[in-house]
């Protein structure tokens, strides 16, 4: 079992930043692929970005490359998302995930445990 918390979220700016973590606790994290994905109101939930067990191998969302930055320290057992040139549209429920590293990274069946979520809201 692996216990996720994110952190990070709030209000800000068309064009400003956040910066989310999230923080694991349970079985290894370093075996785990990582994987942050957001529900708007009304829209089903979308991967954002994902990260290898390794953190040799990312995955981005058409919508938040170069944006967004997703990373991670196995040694704190927290990924983390910057978010960069924030857009009205980036408003969403932001949610945390792993699974186990040999399913895709940009699947959401690949995921098996998840956070509460952390709201973030761009105004413009």
């Amino acid at each position: 079992q692996v216990q996720l918390v994110e952190s990070g979220g709030g209000l800000v700016q068309a064009g400003g930043s956040l910066s989310l973590s999230c923080a694991a606790s349970g079985r290894t994290f370093s075996i785990y692929a990582m994987g942050w994905f957001r529900q708007a109101p009304g829209k089903e939930r979308e991967v954002v970005a994902s990260i290898s067990w390794n953190g040799r191998i990312t995955y981005y969302a058409d919508s938040v490359k170069g944006r967004f930055t997703i990373s991670r320290d196995n040694a704190k057992n927290t990924v983390y998302l910057q978010m960069n040139s924030l857009k009205p549209e980036d408003t969403a429920v932001y949610y945390c995930a792993a699974g186990p590293p040999h399913r895709p990274l940009d699947k959401h069946y690949t995921y098996d445990y998840w956070g509460q979520g952390t709201q973030v809201t761009v105004s413009s």
